[in-house]
């Protein structure tokens, strides 16, 4: 038996592991304490009762003989396929067929298992900071990997590589700065791609929280972007389904993957269960829609609140406008894990260091907007008290 070496290069660690780490420390000291938690980007509204309806009706489905259903497509059920394409990418004038839609369950996985299409012998852009699976992922195949530094003066977005790579990845509006990209800029990654013969890998998980309307929410909105780019989206962050588990990626044909994508899946996947299905068609209803729109809002706020807040007591923030996430530096030239222990230690407060993202994370936290409103409230006011600049 031999193992996959590529792992001894990964860090011990996963950067929440890190975090739960430290903070169950801090309540073996202090047991009774009570933290605010603003740091892990899972939701806190519960799902809304249109959902939860949907969900149980396709439960009681499988409780009768006539309405029982077993193994669910590789791909997923066509219905939901169709209805993806005619409520989020027809409206904005992108076609596909059925088969290019690939219901899975949850953005996280489908990241990850996407390296598996490429050999390892291929060059790999990844911003720095980002989310660590992209790096985590490449590392365990053993490729080369790229990072382009993406930093206070870039405005968080990475510059075209100076040389060819074949495969990018891309998140906006971005985890962990909150960054997003306009149509102009978006467009160059994919004429980069369309000349080098490289493939962007477009994670879209947080496109549902973008209201400036020179913000694309797909790719495929950029001419020429089906011929390089593969999509993936969430239902996690949007509908809440963080434990449901259910999101979509789509490999359009003019890439030449989506048969390799096909195959992967019939082998190695049984398919998203059909009450996760259901419950994501019902998104897309009238009554999804409204309430899922409210969820997203609700978020929103929470962040304007967050950074509002910090800067109010002087520290330099970023994001938080299109995006669901506050990037915010650290003061008095901290480092990430520091300020994370002073905010734990003397606010009681949960944040996520900068530099698990990355090494260009480092001098910077993450707050999330998912977090309970009434917890940040009460970390506002503690930072405000505790926080000296």
């Amino acid at each position: 038996m031999k193992i996959n070496t590529h792992y001894t290069g990964l860090s011990p660690r996963y950067l929440f592991h890190d975090i739960d780490l430290r903070v169950k420390e801090y309540l073996t000291h202090h047991p009774d304490e009570h933290l605010l938690r603003m740091g892990v980007g899972d939701v806190t509204r519960p799902l809304p009762r249109v959902i939860v309806d949907t969900m149980q009706a396709a439960a009681e489905e499988l409780a009768h003989a006539d309405t029982f259903r077993g193994y669910c497509p590789e791909n997923g059920y066509e219905w939901l396929q169709q209805t993806i394409i005619d409520h989020y990418y027809q409206p904005r004038g992108i076609n596909f067929q059925t088969d290019e839609i690939f219901i899975g369950e949850g953005a996280g996985s489908d990241l990850g298992n996407l390296s598996e299409l490429f050999d390892s012998d291929n060059t790999v852009a990844i911003p720095d900071p980002t989310y660590p699976a992209y790096v985590d992922a490449n590392r365990m195949a053993g490729r080369e990997i790229v990072l382009m530094p993406c930093l206070k003066e870039n405005n968080f977005v990475p510059e075209l590589p100076k040389e060819k790579v074949d495969i990018i990845y891309l998140c906006f509006p971005n985890n962990p700065t909150g960054a997003v990209l306009t149509h102009d800029q978006l467009r160059l990654w994919v004429n980069y791609a369309r000349k080098n013969h490289s493939i962007i890998i477009f994670d879209a998980a947080y496109e549902a929280y973008i209201s400036s309307p020179d913000i694309p929410h797909s790719i495929y909105e950029i001419e020429g972007a089906k011929e390089v780019s593969i999509e993936v989206h969430s239902f996690s962050k949007s509908a809440g389904f963080t434990s449901v588990r259910c999101g979509y990626t789509v490999v359009p044909y003019e890439t030449g993957l989506q048969g390799m994508w096909m195959r992967r899946q019939c082998t190695k996947y049984n398919g998203t269960s059909y009450i996760s299905q259901r419950a994501a068609q019902a998104t897309y209803t009238p009554e999804g829609r409204t309430a899922v729109e409210a969820n997203v809002a609700y978020y929103m706020e929470t962040a304007q609140m967050i950074r509002e807040g910090l800067q109010q007591v002087g520290l330099q923030v970023f994001g938080g406008v299109n995006a669901p996430y506050i990037w915010c530096a650290t003061p008095h030239g901290m480092g990430s894990w520091e300020f994370f222990d002073l905010l734990l230690n003397r606010c009681k407060t949960i944040c996520t260091p900068g530099v698990g993202f990355g090494h260009n994370g480092e001098g910077y936290v993450r707050f999330s907007a998912f977090s309970r409103r009434e917890d940040v409230q009460i970390a506002l006011k503690r930072i405000r008290t505790e926080i000296s600049l």
